[in-house]
């Protein structure tokens, strides 16, 4: 069930991510009025282990507490703090337990207790209504600072490069809060480099500070110049029958040690990303487009016992962590676009 909240607990702002699960007791949808609405909708903690949401909005907020003896926001705030169960334990979920950022409403998930509390946000908020959407996460690679869109419109590509130039259209995985909340608001999700990284936080919070801040998204075309635009044309996985490992394991598939240092690098035709035990097991990636169909054998082939790049390609979220890499992928495959922009000319 869903907690809604019209005021911070007690003590809330002095709590660390692990403690939450005890304070709340469980998801929390938090409304804090302000000076303009409709409000700003914020989501954190999605993703139990990725702190920099919760750390970003509890300093704003205690900051701005500080000075006023109160929030006293420029706009309405709708915080949505999100695993706190898998938080309490730094996971990414718990075990058996479904991906906060996958059970919103347009996903495949079988309808269960989870997908129906996000169905329950989404409603609450769509009585309300949303000024624009910020889903705050940490990544488990060394990636850039970037923002994530579902529409390639002008208003979301404005809300993206507040943060920064480079920004990531994606259209899966499906069932994840931005696409959800596409229809009513500009939404973006935003990747704020590792954990514990106080860079990542300065930055979330300025990003949420600034959005607060705004009077409308203009819905002006972004300057050629301010955003250099990418998009996912495919997911990278593990088949859960392979070995997985890092040298000097033995495995099956035994990942480059380095593999994070490739993402967001156009990477060259014929750069190893594995070696590859067996070679009856073809390139021993699942690849798969935005259609979900496999597409391993477009990308990658298979020589001299290395899994290669059968084409130049820019990866993204290459992770070293393989309990990531089972749960959820090991990255995503990116293509730079250009003409796509709203207002671009072809060839600038």
């Amino acid at each position: 069930m869903l907690q809604e909240l019209d005021q911070l607990p007690a003590g809330l702002l002095a709590t660390d991510s692990r403690d939450l699960a005890d304070a709340l007791g469980g998801p929390t949808l938090i409304h804090l009025p302000g000076g303009r609405q409709p409000p700003l909708f914020v989501s954190v903690l999605l993703h139990g282990n990725e702190t920099v949401g919760w750390d970003a909005v509890r300093t704003l907020l205690s900051e701005r507490i500080a000075r006023f003896g109160e929030p006293r926001l420029p706009r309405g705030l709708s915080l949505f703090i999100g695993n706190v169960a898998a938080a309490a334990q730094g996971l990414r979920h718990l075990p058996g337990q479904p991906d906060y950022n996958r059970i919103w409403p347009g996903g495949a998930l079988p309808q269960c207790a989870e997908t129906q509390l996000a169905a329950a946000v989404l409603e609450r908020m769509t009585e309300r209504g949303v000024f624009a959407g910020i889903d705050l996460h940490n990544n488990t690679g060394a990636n850039p600072h970037y923002a994530c869109v579902d529409r390639l419109d002008s208003r979301s590509l404005q809300l993206a490069t507040l943060f920064g130039r480079t920004v990531v259209y994606f259209t899966g995985p499906t069932g994840v809060q931005s696409l959800a909340f596409a229809d009513l608001c500009p939404t973006v999700t935003l990747e704020c480099g590792k954990v514990g990284e106080a860079a990542g936080v300065v930055r979330a919070r300025g990003l949420v500070d600034a959005a607060l801040h705004l009077a409308a998204i203009t819905d002006h075309p972004v300057a050629p110049q301010d955003i250099d635009l990418f998009h996912t044309v495919a997911r990278m996985f593990v088949p859960p029958g392979l070995s997985l490992g890092f040298p000097p394991t033995e495995a099956d598939l035994v990942l480059d040690p380095d593999l994070d240092r490739f993402n967001f690098r156009e990477l060259p035709r014929g750069t190893a990303f594995a070696r590859l035990r067996d070679p009856s097991l073809g390139v021993g990636l699942q690849v798969l487009d935005e259609g979900g169909r496999d597409v391993a054998s477009r990308y990658f082939h298979h020589e001299d016992g290395e899994v290669r790049l059968r084409r130049p390609v820019m990866p993204a979220m290459l992770t070293q962590d393989l309990t990531i890499i089972r749960q959820d992928c090991l990255g995503y495959l990116l293509e730079r676009y250009n003409d796509q922009v709203p207002g671009r000319s072809a060839g600038l």
